[in-house]
């Protein structure tokens, strides 16, 4: 599944989820353009250690998702897309009554409203080339619900929901759009929660893991990034040409129950 000539865009791609698809890409030949809103001396360090790695051409581009002008710059500096994979996104817990506005607002700008932004500016340089790809990093949370997410509920469906309009405006094109919906995966952020999670619950580390943390996971295993990754290769290969417009629920049976 060589990706090789062509350029990914990953948004939210200096950790977690986003860096393991960034690499994955890379990995299949891909130049990789990684993406956050900080600017630091490490978010580029990481480019070029990504660059040696794989030996592809990867750059660091700062765009702040919850800006709609910064979104679009993005794919402009970038200077060329095949791949668009549509991962940045933030999470806050609260009541409906009780959540902050704020919060709310940033949810939705940048886990929704950024990806129809870097896809609406994605969309003509990919038909100029003759060929895109775009991934849109869901959730199972895009498939279901669980309470006092209401934000990250709502954003995600909307993904599911942007995904299929995306995948049927193009349905006629050389470019397929896409959503992966993962369930609970093993990224830096989880794994700094689970000591704290053994303290509140006054449990081993595979206790928590498998009866509080993958309660609603079938599989009673964390997904990781790396097969995150490599569903989105195959989303960009010719294999998966005529898949268009359609969710893949990479959550250990948690959206089959």
């Amino acid at each position: 599944m060589s990706l090789s000539g062509k350029t990914a865009i990953v948004t939210g791609s200096n950790s977690g989820i986003g860096l393991g698809v960034a690499h994955e890409l890379a990995r299949a030949g891909a130049d990789v353009v990684l993406n956050s809103f900080t600017d630091r001396d490490e978010d580029h360090k990481l480019a070029e250690e990504m660059a040696a790695q794989h030996g592809v051409k990867v750059r660091y581009i700062k765009a702040d998702m919850s800006s709609g002008e910064e979104c679009r710059a993005l794919i402009e500096k970038a200077g060329a897309c095949d791949i668009l994979v549509n991962n940045a996104g933030i999470q806050h817990v609260a009541r409906i009554d009780e959540f902050p506005v704020a919060k709310w607002d940033a949810i939705i700008a940048i886990n929704l409203s950024s990806a129809f932004h870097t896809t609406a500016a994605a969309l003509p340089v990919m038909r100029k080339a003759g060929w895109g790809r775009i991934v849109n990093i869901a959730s199972a949370h895009g498939l279901t619900a669980s309470p006092f997410k209401s934000a990250y509920v709502a954003a995600k469906h909307g993904i599911v929901g942007f995904t299929k309009v995306t995948a049927l405006e193009t349905a006629e094109e050389p470019i397929t759009c896409n959503a992966i919906c993962p369930g609970y995966v093993l990224t830096p952020l989880v794994e700094a929660q689970i000591p704290d999670q053994m303290k509140t619950h006054n449990m081993d580390r595979e206790t928590v893991i498998r009866e509080v943390m993958l309660d609603r996971q079938p599989s009673k295993e964390f997904a990781t990034v790396e097969e995150i990754g490599g569903t989105a290769v195959f989303l960009c290969s010719d294999a998966a040409k005529q898949i268009t417009g359609t969710t893949i629920s990479v959550d250990g049976g948690w959206t089959a129950l």
